[in-house]
């Protein structure tokens, strides 16, 4: 009688989707960090330093989800850290122009130039059929090349923008206990959600999964395979222009090198959080828990005096092999999981039907 509740709990456990299991150990790992640095680390959980990790996740998660939808395709975006200077920059260039300028505009002025660079990535991969590695290596020094001859050398400082924009990264929407939860973090937080339910509920989303998992097979079916790519490229770009600007409220001061260094930041969080680099899987969700995981640890191991930035760099490399060479392994044990369980099948007699009726 007692093996019962235990082939229940097992069964449960196996009716798992594997995301969430990637995305509660990723909840584990994350809250393990915290004790761990808690231990060697003097007033480690303050306000202050809780603030200093939302308001930086906001933009690792903006970038994550954008590297994410082009990483579904079997694709990657390495000009996302340029896109983001560059929309950082020509938009607090308009603002500091314009400073009566609505805030909507502003908004949509960053995320339409991102749009913009990503529509020259996704034709340049989906139509002219160069491999994305490629295309977006080039446009990444292109991009920020433009923005070294159109800056001439000039910053954007905090002083030229209008108090609204200054003001965005520290309004407090909530607070608990010493913790303020900034406005920011919130709006991220909702985006990420929002685009979530869009990949599992809306058609063009479920065509992502679809082309990411077998391409041939997604031709074959008749889904219009380049749309989807220069579609995924565009919203890539679209939410790096969005993060470029999040970049520009929080920094205020914004040099031709802002974003520099973001795309692998984005990478990481996405690869860390359970997005399969072979395409087709992965969460949104998951990519946020990654972004929180990474810029804790980045934040974390700031204070830790015997850590140097080089070593942060280094830990943050090693982050995405060994996220690669889990997700391998696991997708490696699904898929003979899954072979085994399609033989086991068709070995197994159809259930309900008379022996008679089988053997005709």
């Amino acid at each position: 009688m007692s093996a019962g509740p235990a082939l229940h709990r097992q069964s449960s456990w196996a009716t798992i989707r594997p995301e969430r299991l990637r995305e509660l150990s990723l909840l584990l790992i994350i809250v393990l960090a915290g004790l761990f640095f808690s231990l060697i680390v003097d007033n480690y959980l303050t306000g202050n330093f809780f603030v200093r990790v939302s308001t930086s996740v906001a933009i690792t998660a903006i970038l994550a989800a954008a590297q994410t939808i082009v990483l579904l395709t079997r694709n990657v975006d390495l000009s996302v850290g340029s896109i983001v200077g560059v929309s950082a920059y020509v938009t607090g260039e308009v603002l500091g122009d314009h400073q009566g300028l609505p805030a909507v505009l502003a908004v949509g002025l960053a995320i339409g130039i991102g749009c913009s660079l990503g529509l020259i990535n996704g034709v340049l991969v989906g139509i002219a059929g160069v491999p994305a590695i490629i295309t977006t290596l080039g446009t990444l020094a292109i991009y920020r090349t433009l923005l070294i001859r159109h800056a001439e050398a000039k910053t954007i400082t905090s002083s030229s923008l209008p108090d609204w924009v200054v003001e965005f990264p520290r309004r407090t929407l909530f607070s608990i206990g010493d913790f303020d939860v900034r406005l920011v973090f919130v709006v991220a937080v909702v985006i990420v959600l929002v685009l979530q339910w869009m990949l599992q509920s809306l058609r063009w989303g479920r065509w992502l999964y679809a082309l990411g998992s077998n391409p041939q097979a997604a031709v074959q079916a008749g889904l219009p395979t380049r749309a989807i790519t220069v579609g995924a490229f565009v919203a890539c770009g679209g939410l790096s222009g969005l993060a470029g600007f999040l970049f520009l409220a929080r920094f205020g001061n914004v040099t031709v090198s802002a974003g520099s260094g973001l795309e692998l930041s984005a990478i990481a969080a996405a690869v860390v959080g359970g997005v399969s680099i072979a395409g087709g899987a992965g969460t949104l969700v998951g990519a946020l828990l990654g972004a929180v995981l990474i810029d804790t640890l980045d934040q974390s191991l700031l204070r830790v005096e015997q850590v140097s930035e080089f070593w942060r760099d280094g830990i943050l490399g090693a982050l995405i092999l060994i996220a690669v060479a889990i997700d391998f392994a696991i997708g490696r044990r699904l898929r003979r999981r899954s072979s085994a369980r399609a033989a086991q099948a068709r070995r197994r007699p159809s259930a309900g039907v008379p022996p008679a009726a089988r053997a005709d």
